[in-house]
């Protein structure tokens, strides 16, 4: 028979293997439940806010305004060439594209001069293309009323 020592420390062992199972499982489904929430929140919640930026996307697309092509003459120093530019410019909604629309005589006719005045030299660079970019702004914002251009978009730019 076992003396009374080897059978506590028999005991003591065997409650200690119990509490060790017990804390093991205790710890395991800690880490189920909270990883089974992280996850639901993940999956649940990212889809309602993709709907949620999906909306606020279409809400803030741009209202964008097309202008026929531009063909005019350019001096290059030794000849004419062509400069063939389609502009698009972004307003600032349906309202300021009814008012484009309205005015689309004087916007044309307001780049047309403005386009006529450039040499090759003056576009056919990056700082160049820039500088007609900001002027067009300049030029369309004065005849429209103010805030309504957003921003100055070429679509095609050819020198031929």
């Amino acid at each position: 028979m076992a003396s009374k020592d080897e059978q506590s420390v028999e005991k003591t062992a065997a409650k200690g293997k119990k509490s060790l199972k017990l804390i093991l499982i205790i710890a395991a489904a800690v880490v189920l439940a909270v990883g089974g929430t992280v996850a639901f929140f993940m999956f649940s919640g990212g889809e309602r806010k993709k709907e949620g930026d999906a909306k606020t996307e279409s809400k803030a697309a741009p209202v964008m305004y097309a202008l026929e092509p531009f063909i005019v003459n350019i001096y290059d120093g030794q000849e004419l060439r062509y400069l063939r530019v389609k502009v698009e410019m972004e307003v600032s909604g349906e309202e300021a594209k009814n008012e484009f629309a309205a005015r689309q005589a004087q916007i044309r006719d307001t780049i047309l001069v403005l386009l006529t005045t450039k040499t090759l030299l003056d576009v056919r660079d990056e700082q160049g293309k820039n500088q007609l970019r900001q002027e067009i702004f300049n030029a369309v914002g004065r005849l429209v009323s103010p805030g309504k251009v957003q921003r100055v978009f070429f679509t095609d730019f050819v020198v031929q």
